[in-house]
């Protein structure tokens, strides 16, 4: 496997260390160790987002998601199964898996989870991406010779 420095990156760029070090993660990441469970990143709407995850067998007590600095993490841990003494059930063959996990996302600026649901064996959780007003693109207008220029006032 090829490894890729870039140590270069970090000293020709001012401002965009933060890139730097997400693509160094991502170089780094081995994809083996993080392909369970799977998910889907869907976009719902022009601000809206949902990230969906296969947790079947999973109940809602077993998952846990958080919301940390620009960071999206979600855990499962299942617990073992208590033995029911009125249906013994021997497994032969488990081919769903219930292994612990945790998935993390890094959420891009004043994106923010505002709930989840589990339906199905898919857990959804519902993003959305609320810009502020003072970050949002306005309109200026151009003054013709004419006339008085006036000051936008924020």
């Amino acid at each position: 496997m090829r490894t890729i420095d870039l140590t270069p990156l970090y000293r020709s760029t001012i401002g965009f260390d933060r890139v730097a070090s997400l693509l160094d993660a991502m170089a780094s990441q081995n994809n083996g160790a993080n392909a369970y469970p799977p998910y889907n990143i869907e976009k719902t709407g022009d601000t809206d987002y949902r990230i969906t995850l296969a947790v079947a067998g999973f109940s809602e007590e077993d998952l846990s998601i958080e919301s940390k600095d620009g960071e999206l993490v979600i855990q499962g841990e299942k617990t073992s199964p208590a033995s029911d003494a009125s249906d013994p059930v021997d497994v032969l063959y488990r081919g769903i898996a219930e292994r612990s996990f945790e998935r993390r996302f890094k959420l891009a600026d004043h994106v923010k989870a505002m709930g989840a649901s589990l339906k199905n064996g898919l857990l959804h959780v519902e993003l959305v991406r609320e810009i502020p007003e003072a970050l949002k693109p306005r309109r200026i207008a151009i003054a013709s010779g004419a006339e008085e220029v006036r000051t936008l006032n924020a």
